[in-house]
């Protein structure tokens, strides 16, 4: 296989830069504002020297480097140009798996450029990318998923990388087990203590050792490590779920506030799913309390939903099982879940303009960087 991670360079940093040419060459953060509990979504380059990066705190972002400009994301802009390079994979090939709005996976063994080497297409996909929507991308190239996206990070911003199959393993050999595919902190930490320390580490570990301790995982870890990547590209998956939260400024005790914010988020959410044309059986409430307590009430419909009205209705009637108004609120999401499967022969069809359910014929759909 010949594969390809494109990364887009501090994505939503990058494009209000773009936008904004007071911005360009400033520490910009991308988040809430440092007066608030915001988090940093994304920052500039010029940001990331000070040690800022994401999920950190606004408050702390701003205490690394008091010079940064923070800009609240715009969303509709993020998406209509991940849109836009979307439609440039498409032109290389139809094995395209889009891992957030700023990076994917492309697998060009076949490709419509009809070009041999996928150094090739990735020089092209960059060059494309530049010239339509004025931003700088990051590629990694090898002949599996975890080596091309760990190649991808190696040369930002603005980098090509190469990893031939014959290099995978030494590649790898020196990184610490956490960047492997599916290691996680506590699945790092636990390595740590059986003694794998490093890719080489596994790579070299006997698979029954490795099974006894991670189960059917652990022999799967073992082949990663020495650049043997089963995994193949898939294509963009339907949307399982679709919701809308918002961690409020101050804590709140107020219902009524409490209820406008499901009314809010009601009606964001099903805008998306009217835009992904979805429809779901299942509404969450989520309520997370000023000491961080969280409590999630679910409600299954007879049939699938999309309208706003319900899905408020619902999320209103579940927060009467919650202790908000009891106990301070600092955060209110509303989603909606039970997508019924797109494979089956029959299916929900959402009348868009009646804003009604029907069932007839099938229509049919997350760095810091």
């Amino acid at each position: 296989m010949k594969i390809i991670h494109i990364d887009m360079d501090a994505f939503y940093a990058s494009v209000e830069q773009r936008d904004d040419p007071a911005l360009r060459g400033k520490p910009v953060v991308v988040g809430g504002d440092p007066r608030s509990r915001g988090v940093v979504a994304t920052c500039s380059y010029e940001a990331r020297r000070f040690g800022v990066h994401s999920a950190m705190s606004c408050a702390e972002a701003y205490r690394l480097c008091p010079s940064a400009i923070f800009v609240r994301p715009s969303m509709g802009r993020y998406v209509e140009v991940s849109r836009q390079i979307r439609d440039i994979f498409e032109r290389v090939t139809d094995q395209v798996e889009p891992l957030s709005l700023d990076e994917a996976y492309l697998d060009v063994t076949e490709n419509k450029l009809a070009m041999p080497l996928a150094r090739d297409v990735a020089v092209w996909i960059r060059s494309a990318i530049l010239a339509e929507t004025g931003l700088t991308a990051s590629a990694g190239v090898s002949s599996t998923k975890l080596v091309a996206k760990i190649a991808s990070d190696i040369r930002k911003p603005d980098g090509l990388t190469v990893i031939p199959p014959s290099r995978a393993e030494a590649f790898l050999a020196p990184l610490p087990v956490r960047r492997l595919w599916g290691v996680g902190a506590a699945t790092a930490s636990k390595l740590k203590r059986l003694g794998y320390h490093t890719a080489a580490d596994l790579a070299r570990a006997d698979p029954r050792a490795l099974e006894r301790h991670l189960g059917r995982f652990g022999p799967l870890l073992g082949r990663l490590a020495r650049g043997d990547d089963p995994r193949r590209v898939t294509p963009e998956r339907p949307p399982k779920s679709r919701g809308s939260e918002t961690t409020l400024s101050v804590d709140v005790l107020d219902r009524q506030v409490v209820l406008r914010l499901i009314d809010d988020h009601a009606s964001d959410v099903a805008e998306d799913l009217t835009r992904i044309r979805r429809a779901g059986r299942t509404i969450t409430l989520k309520i997370r309390y000023a000491d961080f307590e969280t409590v999630t009430r679910s409600r299954s419909l007879p049939a699938p939903t999309h309208d706003a009205r319900t899905i408020s209705e619902i999320a209103r009637a579940l927060l009467d099982s919650t202790k908000a108004g009891e106990r301070a609120v600092r955060l209110v999401g509303v989603s909606v879940s039970g997508f019924p499967d797109a494979s089956l022969p029959e299916q929900l069809v959402l009348d868009f303009e009646a804003g009604q359910n029907r069932v007839g014929a099938s229509e049919e759909a997350e760095g810091n960087s």
